[in-house]
């Protein structure tokens, strides 16, 4: 395996992990240890199947286009101009989501130094910080995402092997939240956290950049997204039972959907300062490895779509169309975390599971040849039903 699959691998696991890995414990405090990492590997099991149509599709059409060029293709101009509002809602959406959670840790990391960071101070300190990376292209954000996710991964193996003897099987096991919360309000939760877990997954918006990368070698591609894909499964599943088998469900659902509130409970169970330094340096990193991925293919999107040069002032217009929105909205919008997540999911859906299935439909009839994923029409239908679920459960939150 060499390095640019390592990187790609990196890039993909990086994207999942981030926003999710911290708002998984918020939005499945109440539903109990068990019931929510079965609900982990469904969600894991459509991720992987969506992530290889799209791959397969991809591969179809061309090396080297981006995912706008890919649906004009085969769904011409009215599928294009739904696949880009879907694909820009989503990476708007999900990039807010990070300038908000990475700006409320940024205010918390330096609370300690006595400095008190105006939130709108922190947005945008955090946007120029990281936001600025963005700019530099996809060789150099591969060498630093492989260095950041290595940094993360290792910082979350120190802190689940010095928490999880602290894991108490009955508490993990016992649904304290659920006990105390009514049948109606626990089946809202319910339907709160099923597009959370989600957008957990959604690695997806960075394949179309990934392929060109890794230049269409389909072997590769797809043992990169097997792998990406699972290191996130893996990391949910040990974050899980170290935040919920610790605290406790009920504990984890009054923090009422704050970072900084779920990172500071778990330093309090941290038996050394270098222990509760890990468990805050763990948390942003898992936030700026998945800025790092959505940013770059809204960077990328923005891009193509505008057909700006690749020079200097074609770059910072692009990095202000990236930018601009978002950053607007977090400066407004301080405390929707967990909603705008949640929210994230719907034009999710749409791009990686309803335009996938109509790109694919069409494509096989053609008998292009080449790569396809298992399962046939089948496996599409399935998909097909689990997507309208997951968009029914969020406008029955929001209604």
């Amino acid at each position: 395996m060499n390095l640019k699959m390592l990187g790609s691998i990196a890039i993909v696991a990086g994207t999942a992990i981030g926003g999710g890995m911290l708002a998984l414990p918020l939005a499945t405090a109440s539903l109990g240890t068990l019931p929510a990492l079965l609900l982990l590997v469904v969600i894991w099991g459509i991720s992987i199947y969506t992530s290889l149509l799209m791959l397969e599709i991809n591969l179809r059409t061309g090396v080297g286009d981006n995912v706008h060029a890919i649906t004009g293709k085969i769904l011409g101009k009215f599928g294009q101009l739904f696949q880009g509002a879907s694909f820009m809602s989503l990476l708007f959406a999900l990039t807010m989501v990070y300038l908000m959670g990475g700006s409320s840790l940024l205010e918390s990391r330096f609370e300690p130094l006595g400095i008190t960071l105006d939130n709108q101070v922190a947005v945008l300190l955090f946007t120029v910080l990281f936001g600025g990376i963005i700019a530099v292209g996809v060789g150099w954000i591969d060498k630093i995402s492989r260095f950041l996710f290595t940094t993360m991964v290792a910082l979350l193996v120190i802190v689940v092997a010095f928490l999880f003897p602290d894991v108490n099987l009955s508490v993990m096991l016992s649904d304290t939240a659920s006990q105390a919360i009514s049948t109606g309000e626990l089946n809202n939760l319910w339907l709160a956290a099923v597009p959370i877990v989600f957008t957990s997954f959604g690695f997806h918006v960075c394949i179309a950049t990934i392929v060109r990368y890794m230049d269409g070698d389909q072997v590769s591609l797809r043992k990169i997204l097997i792998i990406g894909s699972t290191i996130p499964l893996i990391s949910y599943i040990l974050w899980l039972m170290v935040t919920l088998g610790t605290l406790g469900g009920g504990t984890v659902y009054g923090f009422e959907g704050s970072l900084p509130l779920l990172v500071t409970a778990l330093q309090g169970l941290a038996h050394s300062e270098i222990l509760k330094q890990c468990i805050d340096l763990f948390a942003n990193l898992a936030l700026i490895t998945s800025f790092l991925g959505v940013t770059m293919s809204l960077f990328d999107y923005v891009a193509e779509l505008t057909r700006a040069k690749n020079d200097f002032a074609g770059r910072a217009k692009t990095w202000l169309i990236t930018f601009v929105p978002p950053l607007l909205c977090a400066l407004y919008y301080p405390d929707g975390f967990i909603q705008v997540l949640g929210f994230a999911a719907i034009p999710l859906v749409v791009m990686i599971i309803f335009l996938p299935i109509a790109m694919a439909l069409k494509q096989r009839k053609q008998n292009l040849g080449g790569y396809q994923v298992s399962g046939g029409t089948p496996a599409l239908v399935i998909a097909g039903i689990l997507g309208a679920v997951i968009i029914g459960s969020q406008l029955s939150v929001a209604l």
